[in-house]
């Protein structure tokens, strides 16, 4: 579809300084682009929740679904009218399976304690992103460990999504093997060919096509049972306002929340970043627009995300999408919060999809993350091994906080004892630092 645009005289200048785009797109262009941004992405609102409620976590699917909702519908529209980008915020992948295998399952942290350690994330996150911190950090951390980050979070979410499907299962003597196949592994491959054959047409109904054929498939066959009813009443008693604040400031999590804050944090920069400047989003200086006013935005929805009940929100890079069709102002961003205000209400619904409705979409998630790999220099073994190590860690683990600290600790040793010291920046010997302290408080306490 042509973008349509309208012509004015002057342009001013962004908050941030930078120039504003010189063309202003329609009203009509915005709300195309925005209602495409919100079905690229509205999958979220059945798998956020389905991750988070996984068994053991013991957590409300009712509950974190509103609560997923209830972010992505407020810092979407704080992202529109206060930082005036078209961009969709809401709890991230990734963050999402960090919060519930990570923290709650593996660490054994109850799911309201694991909500306070969302909250005072997000409460560091502010700051950071108030402060010149947040251009030290970001120019600080070497753009290996960045993509190498994604990756391993790519691969994370695939091992979920295998394991979802019943193709690999734990194993006490080989850690995993070849689950059972049965259904499940039928609706896998027929859910990926769908959502493959609708990716490639650059469909926004790819995901939810996939999910809603898989769950079709198994009420129709009798694998699972079709909700009694369709709507109901927003959850607002279960997990909004549930989070433990003090039990999350106990010295064992600290970890935890030091690498949810900077999973949080590179994975906003990484998506300012890589939209901005595949869309056209920048200044004249080819900074992204308006950076400082969308990292605030992405800061406090994981401060409400805390709060609501939910893992972190973050800017969603299906963002391009509905920039693509035409968005680019803010007000595309509030037709997205918009139109996830009805999800309020189809909880019944979300909570009939089987869990292996979305493992196609944890894989094809996967896989975009994975896809960072590819820019990562792996011929010089002081940016290789320290990425190399990030990478794998992340899944083997079920640890992105695992994966970070190695990541930061391996590249700075590795350069001083290769003689390049001196171009590691004093803010990343600084994070190795920190990473050598967390890994010896998790080692004398974990």
């Amino acid at each position: 579809m042509p973008r349509i645009w309208s012509k004015r005289p002057f342009v001013p200048p962004d908050r941030d300084g930078s120039a504003a785009d010189s063309s202003a797109p329609s009203l009509h262009a915005d709300i195309v682009g925005g209602v495409t941004t919100f079905l690229t992405m509205s999958y979220i609102v059945v798998v956020n929740p389905a991750i988070l409620a996984s068994a053991g976590t013991n957590m409300p699917f009712s509950g974190a679904l509103t609560a997923t909702v209830l972010v992505a519908c407020g810092a979407t529209l704080l992202m529109g009218l206060y930082a005036r980008l078209p961009y969709a915020v809401a709890p991230g992948m990734g963050l999402n399976a960090f919060f519930a295998f990570t923290i709650v399952l593996q660490r054994q942290v109850p799911w309201q304690t694991a909500l306070g350690i969302v909250f005072w994330a997000g409460v560091l996150f502010v700051i950071v992103s108030a402060t010149p911190l947040r251009e030290r950090i970001a120019s600080a951390i070497p753009v290996p460990l960045r993509m190498a980050a994604a990756a391993g979070i790519g691969l994370l979410l695939t091992l979920i999504g295998l394991r979802n499907a019943g193709l690999i299962e734990a194993d006490p003597a080989a850690l995993l093997r070849l689950g059972t196949l049965d259904h499940r592994a039928v609706f896998l491959l027929v859910a990926l060919l769908v959502a493959a054959a609708l990716m490639r047409r650059r469909s926004p109904f790819a995901f939810l096509a996939a999910i809603a054929t898989v769950t079709a498939g198994a009420w129709t066959l009798g694998y699972a049972a079709p909700p009694g009813q369709v709507v109901s009443a927003p959850d607002f008693s279960s997990a909004f306002l549930q989070l433990d604040v003090l039990g999350a400031l106990r010295l064992t999590l600290l970890p935890a929340l030091v690498a949810l804050l900077l999973t949080d944090f590179f994975d906003s920069i990484s998506t300012f970043m890589g939209v901005a400047a595949a869309t056209g989003l920048t200044g004249r200086d080819g900074r992204p627009r308006n950076l400082r006013q969308g990292l605030i935005v992405d800061a406090v929805a994981t401060l409400g995300s805390g709060l609501a009940g939910t893992s972190p929100g973050t800017t969603f890079v299906e963002s391009a999408a509905g920039i693509r069709m035409g968005a680019r102002t803010g007000r595309a961003a509030v037709v997205t919060a918009l139109c996830f205000l009805p999800c309020l209400f189809v909880a019944p619904l979300a909570a009939a999809v089987p869990d292996y409705a979305t493992s196609a979409v944890l894989i094809l998630v996967g896989l975009t993350m994975f896809r960072m790999v590819t820019t990562i220099d792996f011929s010089s073994v002081e940016d290789a091994l320290p990425a190399f190590v990030t990478i794998v860690l992340m899944p083997l683990t079920l640890s992105i906080t695992q994966g970070l600290l190695w990541g930061f600790l391996l590249h700075a040793l590795l350069y001083a004892v290769t003689g390049r010291a001196r171009e590691v920046a004093p803010a990343l010997w600084a994070l190795a630092a920190v990473a050598a302290g967390l890994l010896g408080i998790e080692s004398l306490y974990g």
